[in-house]
């Protein structure tokens, strides 16, 4: 299995937008409102929002390619806190689940959190997300706090805080 994890260049804001479609509309129909689904692709594919990635020194995307086609991607910021990162995405088209392509996302946010002395990885994750939360919890994630986030038009996000020590 051939796979690549690339740096976001502008030149991938369109497939990353597009994998985002897919992957959400085919994986979170059974835990959000379609509308709010809409509301949260419309925000957060834009080039403007997807251009924080180039050239930050806090923030960083990253696509996936098997066998040279994008399947998937993952973001990862300094979360304001010393010596934690937070995991803010990790993106995998579904039929290409449990197949360790989504464990090699987060072991490179993972070893970058470490290169730069963070000693927590965090993230938020949905709680009707359950295949995910799973996922994390065997990769040795904990639930530190529940979490409501409201994220505009009426909509919230009811997510699991969850953390690693590195």
């Amino acid at each position: 299995m051939d796979f690549k994890l690339t740096p976001l260049a502008e030149t991938d804001f369109q497939i990353v937008g597009e994998l985002a479609d897919r992957i959400w509309r085919a994986h979170y129909v059974s835990i959000v409102p379609l509308a709010q689904i809409e509301y949260m692709l419309s925000g957060r594919y834009t080039p403007e929002r997807l251009s924080t990635y180039l050239n930050s020194n806090r923030r960083w995307m990253h696509v996936l390619r098997l066998e040279g086609e994008p399947v998937g991607y993952c973001s990862h910021a300094l979360s304001g806190t010393p010596g934690e990162m937070k995991l803010e995405q990790l993106y995998l088209l579904p039929g290409l689940h449990g197949k360790g392509l989504g464990g090699r996302m987060l072991d490179l946010v993972e070893a970058h959190a470490r290169a730069l002395d963070c000693t927590v990885l965090m993230l938020q994750v949905n709680k009707g997300n359950t295949g995910s939360i799973a996922v994390y919890r065997k990769r040795g994630f904990t639930v530190r706090e529940e979490a409501v986030f409201e994220i505009g038009h009426g909509f919230v996000m009811d997510d699991y805080v969850m953390a690693k020590a590195l």
